[in-house]
């Protein structure tokens, strides 16, 4: 989506990380944005030092009212919405059994039905405009599932495959998505943003690999996470998937390969279920999968 004319980005989440980064980078460049978070004071100094170009908003994602309202204010103030950034979300370390029912439901809502929410209340805005691009971001858990964080790995597995066929829906009506797959980065993921289920004493080895895995962890730079974003939108041929981090085109890569090798493995046992004549039960996918 490059343009001469200022974007109007509407981004969830704006208080931290990611998306603070990436509403300070916008406005730092001349766009206009919409900083939405649970709670506005925590980016109403955006708007004092912006004044003209940026606007905090109250908004919880899994309130469907704040979510027209967030929509509305964003379209008062800048009559448009260029690029929408879902980022609103949390993380929750727990194996499955130890995960409460609450925790579970809380998870979906604000990581999944949240983003959902929103999306489709900004749709409308980007249909009518024929043109607009939405930023999904999931993580490198997206793809790759550790222990301890299946719950979270379920909402982001379920944003990546509803992503894949928003792209294709909307492709013929000049919207662009793109989902944003980070690895690991200086935020407070791990810290304020992170929720845990009350500990099985038999899961501790999980745990213990867990912590062995991430103690040598080195971490990405939020702010030149943000500019990777900002020149996705800016491609006119933006990827579907944007990988932020060596650790997370590593894991990937990895993890596809080790996929491939399984499935090629298990190709005799898959392929003789087909039917004796070919032409039986025979479907063409290959068009839908773009």
């Amino acid at each position: 989506m490059s343009t001469g004319k200022s974007r109007v980005w509407f981004i969830t989440g704006a208080s931290t990380g990611f998306g603070r980064r990436l509403a300070e980078a916008a406005l730092a460049k001349g766009d206009r944005v919409v900083a939405t978070a649970r709670k506005p004071e925590s980016v109403t100094d955006l708007q004092q030092q912006y004044p003209e170009h940026a606007r905090a908003v109250r908004l919880d994602v899994t309130d469907q009212a704040q979510v027209k309202a967030a929509v509305q204010a964003a379209v008062d103030a800048f009559g448009r919405i260029d690029v929408l950034v879902n980022n609103a979300g949390y993380g929750l370390l727990g194996a499955l059994e130890e995960v409460s029912d609450a925790q579970i439901r809380d998870q979906f809502e604000t990581n999944l039905f949240g983003l959902l929410h929103v999306t489709r209340a900004v749709l409308p805005l980007l249909r009518e405009q024929k043109s607009g691009h939405i930023l999904n971001v999931t993580s490198v858990g997206g793809q790759v599932s550790f222990p301890g964080f299946g719950l979270y790995h379920g909402t982001k597995y379920a944003i990546e495959g509803i992503s894949e066929a928003l792209a294709k829906e909307v492709a013929g009506l000049g919207i662009k998505v793109t989902i944003v797959e980070p690895g690991g980065f200086k935020t407070d993921f791990a810290t304020r943003s992170l929720a845990s289920a009350e500990r099985i004493p038999a899961y501790s080895p999980v745990y213990e690999a867990l912590l062995k895995a991430f103690e040598n962890a080195v971490f990405g730079d939020p702010a030149r996470a943000a500019e990777a974003m900002i020149q996705a939108v800016d491609s006119e041929e933006p990827p579907l998937r944007l990988a932020l981090g060596a650790d997370a085109l590593h894991l990937i890569r990895a993890k596809f390969q080790s996929e491939l090798e399984e499935y090629q493995r298990w190709e005799p046992v898959t392929v003789a279920t087909a039917y004796e004549n070919p032409s039986e039960g025979a479907m063409d996918f290959k068009s839908l999968l773009g």
